[in-house]
């Protein structure tokens, strides 16, 4: 199933690293951890707000849960990995016309790239380049 963080909100994909990071966890402890990554001049985020959310992200296949009593437990289901990849793909697709030059150029031209980074990527670059196939992987 493929789910794509375009169909997701800045909230759910939050929810999604939350789950992604834990393996599973309840709609209270995705609550206190959101409201625990904000910065004390944000306003904290509703219980019932992330159990909508919770709801919503099950609706789009996107999470299931367990039930002990009254008590839910949520576990992601597709990997971080395939979301990643679906919306870099999406990404590449809509704005940079399945250009990776066009995105690579726009992040190392307007990003803020550290020098640690840039020798990561001329290295990347480096030993993909040596390879004898087109790149990346379709």
């Amino acid at each position: 199933m493929a789910v794509s963080s375009n169909g997701l909100g800045k909230m759910q994909l939050q929810i999604m690293q939350i789950l992604w990071e834990r393996g599973h966890a309840t709609a209270r402890e995705i609550t206190e951890e959101l409201n625990r990554r904000k910065s004390e001049a944000q306003e904290p985020t509703a219980h019932s707000t992330v159990q909508t959310l919770l709801r919503k992200l099950e609706a789009k296949g996107a999470v299931t849960h367990t039930a002990q009593e009254r008590t839910f437990t949520f576990h992601p289901v597709p990997k971080e990995e395939e979301v990643t990849v679906n919306a870099t793909r999406d990404l590449l697709a809509r704005i940079f016309n399945n250009s990776a030059y066009g995105l690579v150029s726009h992040l190392i031209r307007h990003e803020k790239i550290s020098p640690t980074e840039m020798r990561q990527l001329r290295e990347l670059i480096e030993a993909e380049g040596s390879d004898d196939s087109s790149g990346g992987k379709k």
